[in-house]
């Protein structure tokens, strides 16, 4: 007999419990019931157990909460702590860090105005990333001479949502301000963690969450051989 649950966890799509959404895992987020009834988030998707999918965006998990959405979803008795979209936040930030921190271990970024705009000119420059409390001016600067340099290409992404003290301790460094990233697999991985994190708190959908859309679509809708 087939599972009724697994397909809650399965396939290219996902259905939002809170407001009927379908969408790529990419653009959700799971949630787990722990054995004493506590909703839990499963940000990196590991957690055993049925899972709920919410929409990647942090009113909708407010209004999960407020409307007992996880209980029905999870035909259980499920807590959801009040704060528990802001417990979200947190999580996916500090996944965001931690991945900034194997590209700097990767040798996939380089700090520092004048590295910046070296790498920049170099053209190995794939996103910048500028401290939220840092000069607007500057970034700006940055900001437009990338841009110059690529044409009809799509912009590279800049990030401006970790403050400097964030970037200090993730890179390791003093006085992070601006940082260039530097095409490889750990930038990539990061640039996906910080994408996440700026929906969540935007709830607008990146240019790399749509496509991930489109392609789960496209999978859905293909005949089987």
């Amino acid at each position: 007999m087939n599972n009724p649950d697994a397909s809650e966890d399965s396939g290219p799509e996902r259905t939002c419990a809170a407001t009927g959404w379908k969408g790529p895992p990419e653009a959700m987020l799971r949630f787990a019931l722990s054995g004493d009834g506590v909703v839990t988030p499963d940000i990196r998707r590991r957690l055993p157990g049925r899972g709920v999918w919410i929409r990647l965006d942090a009113a909708t998990v407010r209004q999960a909460s407020a409307r007992q959405v996880f209980a029905r979803a999870f035909r259980a008795k499920a807590e959801a702590a009040p704060g528990l979209a802001d417990d979200v936040d947190r999580l996916l930030e500090a996944d965001a860090l931690q991945f900034l921190s194997l590209v700097n271990k990767a040798g996939q970024i380089v700090a520092g105005a004048f590295k910046v705009e070296a790498a920049i000119a170099s053209g190995k420059a794939v996103g910048l990333i500028h401290a939220s409390d840092g000069s607007a001016d500057g970034a700006l600067k940055l900001d437009h001479r990338l841009r110059s340099l690529e044409g009809e290409a799509a912009p590279a992404p800049r990030i401006n949502i970790f403050a400097s003290r964030q970037l200090d301790l993730a890179l390791g460094r003093t006085n992070v301000i601006h940082a260039a990233l530097i095409a490889g697999e750990a930038s990539a991985a990061f640039l996906a963690k910080a994408e996440r994190l700026t929906q969540f708190r935007t709830g607008v959908a990146t240019l790399s969450t749509l496509a991930a859309a489109s392609a789960g679509a496209g999978a859905a809708a293909a005949p089987s051989a």
